[in-house]
C-alpha cells in the first residue's frame, strides 16, 4: 500500500467543493416564518462530467444554538417541554422534550445566543458554557446548522414556565434525574420515544462520554 493509498483511506474530505455546483436560477417561492427557495442547478458527477439541470427546493434556515443544562453536583439535567408542529403526528404527541434552543440573529455570537435563550426559556444565567459540536440536521433539504453547548448550573428549584408571549412560546422547564434521562434515552423504539430529536440525543450522548470532565459521575 502506497502513502497515497493510505491518505485516500483516511481523508474524509468530499471529492468536490462548492465550485462544483452551478446555480442556474434561484427564487423564493414562500416567505413567512420560514423561507422556501426553488433552485435550478447542475453539479459535477463522480463518474465524470456534469449532471443535467435539476430542480431542488431549499428550506432556508440559518444558524441555531442548542444548550443542554446540566447540574453535576446534584446529577440533574433540565429539558424544555413545548408544542412542536413538526411532531403533530408523532406517537408520543407533539409536545417534545428538548434542549434550550434558539436562532442566531445578525451579528450575535453563538455564546450570546446561548445565554439569551437560557434566560428566555429557563430563567437562568450561567457562568460556564462548554462547546459540544455543530452539525446540519437535514442537509438533504435545509440549510440550517445547529451549534450545541452544555451549560453547568445549580438546577435545584429551576422548574417553571417560560417563553416570550410575543413569540407565542409556552415552555415548561423540567428538571430531571440524570440517570433517569439516560435510561429513557436507551429505551427508544422504532416509533421514537420521549426523547427523540437529534439535538437532545446528541447532547445527552456527549454528556455520557464527557460526564467525568464536567465534574459529574
Amino acid at each position: 500500500m502506497t502513502d497515497n493509498d493510505k491518505k485516500t483511506e483516511t481523508d474524509l474530505s468530499p471529492q468536490f467543493a462548492r465550485d462544483a455546483v452551478e446555480i442556474v436560477s434561484r427564487e423564493a417561492v414562500f416567505e413567512g416564518f420560514f423561507t422556501m427557495q426553488k433552485l435550478r442547478l447542475r453539479h459535477r458527477l463522480f463518474r465524470g462530467g456534469w449532471s443535467s439541470e435539476i430542480e431542488r427546493e431549499l428550506f432556508v434556515r440559518g444558524a441555531a444554538v442548542g444548550v443542554l443544562l446540566y447540574d453535576p453536583v446534584h446529577e440533574l439535567v433540565a429539558l424544555t417541554e413545548q408544542f412542536r408542529i413538526g411532531a403533530l403526528d408523532r406517537p408520543e404527541g407533539p409536545w417534545c422534550l428538548e434542549v434550550v434552543a434558539g436562532m442566531v440573529e445578525e451579528s450575535e455570537s453563538l455564546e450570546a445566543v446561548a445565554r439569551r435563550e437560557l434566560q428566555e426559556e429557563a430563567g437562568l444565567e450561567v457562568e460556564q458554557l462548554h462547546y459540544i459540536r455543530s452539525y446540519m440536521p437535514s442537509p438533504g433539504g435545509s440549510s440550517e446548522r445547529l451549534h450545541l453547548f452544555c451549560a453547568l448550573a445549580d438546577l435545584r428549584g429551576a422548574e417553571g414556565h417560560f417563553g416570550l408571549d410575543n413569540e407565542h412560546e409556552d415552555i415548561r422547564l423540567r428538571v430531571l434525574p440524570l440517570q433517569a434521562v439516560f435510561d429513557v434515552l436507551e429505551s427508544h423504539t422504532e416509533a421514537g420515544g420521549p426523547i427523540d430529536n437529534a439535538a437532545t440525543v446528541i447532547s445527552l450522548q456527549w454528556l455520557q462520554l464527557n460526564r467525568a470532565r464536567m465534574g459529574g459521575g
